[in-house]
């Protein structure tokens, strides 16, 4: 089953990058938004459950998602999946790509079905990669994510204080649903 482009993590940045509107920032721009310059790609792949997020319509009928990532045979690029969850956990669908490393935390997203690629920047990634927190210059998404459902309040603190760092308005943030 294909899925459409709500409940994706980086479908949403392809849509945002044709020039599509798709809500309001969240984000000051006046505040310089800095990614991650020791992000290590090999490190971020597998599983990772979304845990919270800023409201978007993509996203609108889907409460949760998760994306897995995995190397590919072309150094730098990432294969990845992204599955829709329900209001009860249940994975409905999913949408794959590749992500293609270009440096210091900035990844190019090219998704099955979306014309051109977006951006996706990973603001920060924990020391152990068990938590990372993803956005766009633009601010108009924003992800928290974490390898397991649950994320520690420590985790979930910094990961606030990083998008606050970055010029998001943390007031729309909101959680997500997990398995």
């Amino acid at each position: 089953m294909r899925l459409p482009l709500y409940g994706l993590l980086p479908a949403l940045f392809a849509i945002a990058s044709c020039g599509a509107v798709i809500g309001p920032s969240y984000r000051d721009d006046s505040v310089t938004i800095a990614s991650s310059a020791s992000f290590d790609a090999s490190r971020y792949v597998g599983r990772w459950y979304e845990v919270a997020r800023y409201p978007n319509p993509f996203q609108a009928d889907c409460p949760g998602a998760i994306a897995d990532y995995a190397l590919t045979e072309t150094p730098g690029v990432l294969s990845v999946t992204n599955t829709c969850l329900d209001a009860a956990g249940r994975a409905v669908d999913t949408i794959s790509g590749t992500a293609t490393d270009e440096g210091l935390g900035r990844l190019s997203v090219r998704l099955e079905g979306v014309p051109v690629a977006a951006p996706y920047w990973v603001l920060w990634v924990d020391e152990g990669y068990r938590t990372a927190v993803v956005g766009a210059p633009n601010g108009r998404v924003g992800w928290i994510l974490n390898r397991e459902p649950e994320i520690p309040s420590d985790r979930l603190a910094a990961a606030r204080e990083v998008l606050d760092f970055n010029g998001y308005d943390l007031a729309p943030l909101t959680r997500s649903v997990t398995p």
